[in-house]
């Protein structure tokens, strides 16, 4: 499992670290908690821990290309959303870059939350279609299940075709 520092541990360590309550990481004495604990997705753990960074930083960064009136301003944005990405990522400055964050934060709330919305409702199509898609197809499953009990076998294994009473 890694943690919030990006040092991994595995599931029994992480249970007796935790046995007394709360701990720090054996490797840098960061304050954990077992909530943040998570299963290591890949090979290289600092690669967790950046994408976890990123997925915080990105939430509060969601600015898209539109909202800018130049690609130089959508540039330089990205710039300063990878420098603290990678700040964060290996320890540099971390308690500036998470001031700067704030302080973005608090001058930005109201776009930060159309754009959230926006994202969320950008996804509902998707997930109507979806929906949709799988009842669609149930209904299909129902009418092929439907279609098989009425057909009955017209002919025998052998290819010799079966006769019926009214004939």
């Amino acid at each position: 499992m890694v943690n919030v520092c990006g040092h991994t541990l595995c599931e029994s360590c992480v249970d007796m670290l935790f046995v007394r309550g709360s701990g720090t990481c054996v490797q840098c004495g960061t304050p954990l908690r077992k909530s943040n604990f998570h299963m290591q997705l890949f090979e290289d753990p600092a690669v967790d821990k950046e994408v976890e960074i990123r997925k915080k930083v990105l939430k509060v960064y969601n600015k898209r290309d539109f909202d800018f009136s130049s690609l130089r301003e959508y540039n330089d944005y990205l710039e300063q959303v990878e420098e603290i990405v990678y700040n964060l990522t290996i320890n540099l400055e971390v308690e500036g870059t998470k001031q700067i964050m704030e302080a973005y934060q608090r001058a930005n709330r109201d776009i930060i939350q159309k754009n959230k919305g926006k994202l969320e409702r950008s996804h509902v199509p998707a997930t109507i279609l979806l929906a949709e898609h799988k009842d669609r197809a149930a209904q299909l499953e129902t009418q092929i299940e439907k279609q098989k009990q009425v057909v009955k076998t017209t002919i025998f294994s052998t290819g010799i075709p079966i006769r019926s009473e009214t004939e």
